[in-house]
């Protein structure tokens, strides 16, 4: 299934970055979460930096803007087929770098997207 990073993933459960790691999970797709803090969700380990991940399918932002600057190199070269922007995280600068690699952009709720099957 869809190897899914989480940029902002939070152990608190009231953040939508955990409501997503833990949807994944219940539909069966393989969530990384990544943070600032290390911690755990639903038992998966929160990443922290930048780690080496293989295979990855999609990225799912919920990191603002000015927190993604950092990483855009990061996430070019993980070479995923797709970045999600969840609301909040629109950032025409990094799409249009994904885009020239071309990495398909969806300005779109993921967790909506999970809910009406089209993940």
């Amino acid at each position: 299934m869809k190897k899914t990073l989480i940029p902002g993933a939070s152990p608190n459960p009231a953040r939508f970055s955990n409501k997503m790691v833990k949807s994944l999970l219940e539909n069966g797709y393989e969530p990384i979460p990544l943070g600032l803090r290390k911690g755990d969700i639903s038992g998966i380990e929160i990443l922290t930096g930048k780690p080496g991940i293989t295979d990855l399918h999609t990225i799912s932002l919920y990191l603002g803007a000015s927190r993604q600057i950092d990483y855009y190199d990061y996430f070019l070269s993980l070479k995923p087929k797709r970045i999600i922007f969840n609301p909040g995280t629109y950032n025409y600068e990094l799409i249009e770098l994904a885009e020239k690699n071309n990495i398909e952009c969806v300005v779109n709720c993921a967790l909506i997207m999970l809910s009406n099957g089209k993940y």
